[in-house]
């Protein structure tokens, strides 16, 4: 080898592991990972839920007895835009340090309404944050850098767009007997938040209600594309056109043994 290209050479190895340290750095990038499109804001109504536990743990959100007067968070999902969505991006563990200024917020308006324990993507079972954090925090990148980041969002977002603030002000309360036209609901959440929203219902009570954003968090329709051709008919897919908002009923702290197993996303 000719003496001159020894610096040279040197200097390129020194460029190759300054660019590997670079790319190491933030436990968020993901090789070949292609970038989302959009976001679902997931919230879930406690009155629906709660009604079909039977089972008490120190952990389940439906045991408090506090009620739970308001949705409350599932998650923060990143989408593509022709129905498929990422999972589990980068081997990056939860670590509860990393949110300890956030943790009452999180108990209080992101509480798990189960007793199971859900799965871990790399393996074995956690919080429910956790398992938030690592199937669709990981894969918000590069919108959302970290931990914290993902979760100081969602809280953000569920305050700004109070969706329970939103549907009393039009007059829907959460009732046993009283059930309001779909219609009503959605046009309510949609003239306030600038966007449709996606309602999830079990058995003709409001299970779940979906706000979707787009990479810059503005408002954007849940429901986007030719592949739907009627809006109105997709949504009746899951909710009849007259739908309730159960009240929350706190259940008796007791034995878990039978508790119901964890239900999945999306």
């Amino acid at each position: 080898m000719a003496t001159s290209s020894v610096p040279r050479l040197l200097s390129l190895l020194l460029l190759l592991s300054a660019l590997s340290l670079s790319l190491g750095s933030s436990s968020m990038e993901t090789v070949g990972q292609r970038e989302l499109d959009y976001f679902v804001l997931c919230l879930q109504w406690p009155g629906t839920i709660c009604k079909d536990t039977h089972h008490c743990c120190s952990s389940n959100g439906c045991c408090r007895s506090q009620p739970l007067t308001e949705f409350t968070i599932h998650g923060l999902w990143p989408n593509y835009n022709d129905g498929s969505w990422p999972a589990c991006c980068s081997h990056t563990d939860f670590d509860i340090k990393k949110v300890s200024s956030l943790v009452p917020e999180l108990e209080k308006y992101w509480p798990s309404l189960y007793c199971s324990t859900p799965s871990l993507c790399f393996g074995g079972r956690g919080l429910f944050w956790a398992h938030e954090w690592e199937k669709h925090g990981t894969c918000s990148y590069p919108v959302i850098q970290d931990e914290y980041d993902y979760f100081s969002t969602v809280l953000d977002l569920y305050s700004k767009y109070n969706v329970t603030r939103i549907l009393s002000s039009a007059g829907i309360l959460a009732s046993n007997g009283d059930r309001y036209p779909l219609g009503d609901v959605i046009s309510t959440i949609k003239n306030a938040f600038g966007a449709s929203p996606l309602v999830v219902c079990s058995h003709g009570s409001v299970e779940e209600l979906r706000l979707c954003f787009y990479k810059d968090f503005k408002p954007r329709d849940c429901i986007m594309g030719s592949d739907i051709i009627d809006d109105a008919s997709y949504l009746r897919s899951s909710c009849p056109r007259y739908i309730s908002l159960p009240t929350y009923a706190p259940l008796v702290l007791g034995d878990a043994s039978g508790a119901m197993s964890w239900s999945t996303d999306h």
